[in-house]
């Protein structure tokens, strides 16, 4: 799928394969670093571990490619629940997200689901922009950490 931006860059969505791997593990430490602001470095390490030993192979990965064919962001899936949405921070507020998120309406249909950290503000902002709803909560995260999830719906 391409999708020309407002800016006129031409930007491909590819489905992932083991070499956009690496790179996209770089895309999550920097997107987290600059966005997670309530993780510890410890908390850090071990959600590294988990991305690079398998976290993308768990789900169905769509990668968002610049013109050069590189890597800018990505997006797993399960079903109709977005697992993970990571844009790399020099193409934050550009439209890589949204791209993001209109691919996989076309996949998957306007009910999609997304877990936001509660302490991520600029992440339940830009997914409430987008027309997603809160629909729950819960006070642990999905490996059983005390991360607050905000869950949300596209209305």
């Amino acid at each position: 799928m391409i999708w020309k931006g407002l800016d006129e860059v031409v930007l491909h969505i590819a489905p992932y394969t083991e070499e956009y791997h690496d790179r996209l593990v770089e895309i999550w430490l920097r997107a987290v670093s600059q966005t997670h602001d309530f993780l510890t470095e410890e908390d850090i390490r071990f959600y590294y571990e988990m991305m690079q030993n398998g976290a993308l192979r768990a789900v169905e990965i769509w990668v968002c490619l610049n013109t050069e064919q590189e890597p800018i962001g990505f997006m797993g899936l399960d079903g109709a629940k977005i697992e993970m949405l990571f844009v790399d921070p020099l193409h934050h507020g550009l439209g890589t997200g949204t791209k993001l998120i209109r691919h996989a309406e076309q996949l998957k249909g306007r009910r999609l689901q997304v877990d936001v950290n509660e302490q991520n503000p600029m992440a339940h902002d830009f997914y409430k922009k987008y027309g997603f709803v809160q629909i729950g909560r819960s006070e642990l995260d999905g490996s059983g950490k005390p991360f607050p999830l905000i869950h949300m719906e596209l209305q």
